[in-house]
């Protein structure tokens, strides 16, 4: 009779209910540093300039050869990867106007219905998931306010209803807001605490020393994230600004108290606008038919993660995007999953990341 019983639930846990995924490791602060519009093999393949990424920093964590953006061109990215939510036609072309987004509905898995750029109050992010269960979380934004006549120092943004000068560079201010998701909010720009959180870059080396927050969401300038190429204040652009700027902080992460028991994630928006692959079982509404734009997804991109859960050389296939990213966060810190993250099917980081007891 036990041994029927065995049997039974042997067959149950095959055929039946899928397996109960693994809980993730105790990390217990995430650093997620996003660069731009490369894909995988002009990063990680033999003829890449980034020499500190590909060979350095790849092959002491993990390296996601199947990691995905969800869409082009790249605020679609970025919303996705705080709050699960799919593009719509302004965000899809990066909200050169900063409007409100105009709800006409909810679809499934949470997803608005209609067309704009800053989602109403009830829309939520991995901020105020944070926030809401004791947490604490920032946005490093490198040169917000360095032009004051632009953008604020923190929570740096237009105007409601007026055209966003952030979306090119000049030569002293390389601010984008379209890559600072969380001012796309209003239930982190109507609150005193996107002046606290949503921060320019210098307050990183501060907090590494001092006692960083549970969640750092790190983002270039539009020449280190390698946007531009060459840039407005005449440095090379490209991979080779982003693979220095991962040189210069990279090591600074990795020396602060907090990555003992982190988890580093630096990865892309989105590959080449002629890629539109997807993976993932990326769904393509509710807002605009294709969310890559000339495809169903983002591109290949690839992505790197280190953290002492994760032992160096580790390769993974399994295929991910920025929504599978967010629900892992959300997954080490206990959150319920927000838009897409909460997809049926929607894996997390699973032992084919986290390699190291």
């Amino acid at each position: 009779m036990n041994q029927l019983r065995l049997f039974l639930a042997a067959a149950l846990g095959a055929f039946g209910a899928p397996a109960r995924a693994p809980a993730p490791p105790p990390i217990k602060h995430v650093f997620i540093i996003v660069l731009e519009n490369e894909g995988y093999d002009s990063t990680f393949g033999p003829g890449s300039p980034a020499r500190y990424f590909r060979d350095t920093l790849a092959p002491s964590g993990a390296l996601l050869r199947q990691y995905y953006g969800i869409g082009h061109f790249s605020l679609d990215n970025y919303i996705a990867m705080i709050s699960g939510i799919a593009p719509d036609p302004e965000t899809q072309l990066d909200c050169g106007r900063y409007t409100e987004f105009v709800r006409t509905g909810t679809a499934p898995d949470g997803q608005p219905i209609g067309r704009g750029c800053v989602y109403p109050p009830d829309i939520p992010t991995i901020g105020n998931q944070l926030a809401g269960s004791g947490r604490t979380w920032r946005a490093y934004l490198e040169d917000m306010g360095n032009d004051p006549q632009r953008e604020p120092a923190t929570c740096g943004h237009a105007p409601l209803g007026q055209a966003d000068p952030t979306g090119h560079a000049t030569r002293t201010d390389q601010y984008a807001a379209k890559h600072d998701p969380f001012v796309y909010f209003h239930a982190i720009i109507d609150s005193a605490s996107c002046g606290r959180n949503v921060v320019a870059l210098p307050a990183l080396t501060r907090d590494l020393a001092s006692g960083a927050p549970d969640y750092l969401f790190i983002v270039p300038n539009l020449c280190h994230d390698g946007h531009d190429h060459p840039c407005a204040n005449g440095e090379p652009g490209g991979l080779v600004s982003a693979d220095r700027f991962l040189a210069h902080w990279v090591p600074l992460i990795r020396r602060s108290p907090a990555f003992r028991d982190g988890l580093l994630i630096v990865t892309f928006d989105e590959a080449s606008s002629e890629d539109g692959s997807a993976c993932c079982a990326e769904p393509s509404g509710p807002n605009v038919p294709r969310p890559g734009y000339v495809g169903p997804g983002g591109g290949r991109t690839g992505a790197v993660l280190v953290s002492p859960f994760i032992a160096p050389g580790t390769v993974s296939d399994v295929p991910y995007n920025h929504y599978a990213m967010l629900k892992s966060v959300e997954e080490i810190f206990h959150l319920p999953f927000l838009g897409y993250a909460g997809r049926a099917g929607l894996a997390g980081f699973g032992p084919d990341v986290y390699t190291k007891p």
